[in-house]
C-alpha cells in the first residue's frame, strides 16, 4: 500500500482516537452515570476536555479534503514521493496539533495547523501539476 494511503488510514485512526479524550473528560468531571445518560444541555467539560472536542472537530474538518486529495491522487495514478511527503506531513502535523491543542499551548497549535495545511497543498500541487483539476 502506498504511503499516501497508509497516512490516510492512520489519519482515520487518529480521528477515531480523538473521540475518547472528551469522553474521559466527561466521565472524570461529571461521573459515569451522567456521561451514559441523556444529558439535557450542552456538555460541561473541563477546559482540556473542551479543547479535545475542538481538536477532534478541527481534524474532521480537514480530514475530508485530505481524504479526497489522497484518493484522487491514488486513483489518477499521480501518487508519488511528493504526495507521500504531503500525506506524511499532514498526518504528523495533525498528531502534533491534537496533542498541542489538548495541552492548551497557543501559537504552537497554529504552527502545527499550518504545517498540516502545507501537506494538503503539496498533494494539491501534484494534482494541479498533472492537469487533473483543470476542468
Amino acid at each position: 500500500m502506498s504511503t499516501d494511503l497508509v497516512m490516510l488510514a492512520w489519519s482515520a485512526v487518529l480521528t477515531l482516537v480523538l473521540t475518547f479524550p472528551p469522553l474521559f473528560a466527561l466521565i472524570s468531571s461529571r461521573g459515569l452515570a451522567y456521561a451514559a445518560g441523556n444529558r439535557p444541555g450542552p456538555l460541561e467539560l473541563p477546559p482540556w476536555g473542551e479543547r479535545a472536542v475542538k481538536a477532534q472537530r478541527n481534524l474532521l474538518d480537514n480530514f475530508v479534503p485530505f481524504a479526497a486529495l489522497v484518493l484522487t491522487a491514488h486513483v489518477a495514478g499521480v501518487a508519488n514521493e511528493a504526495t507521500a511527503f504531503g500525506a506524511s506531513l499532514f498526518f504528523g502535523a495533525r498528531v502534533a496539533h491534537a496533542v498541542i491543542y489538548i495541552a492548551g499551548i497557543p501559537y504552537l497549535r497554529t504552527v502545527a495547523f499550518v504545517v498540516s495545511l502545507s501537506g494538503l497543498f503539496e498533494i494539491l500541487g501534484e494534482l494541479l501539476g498533472a492537469g487533473l483539476l483543470g476542468g
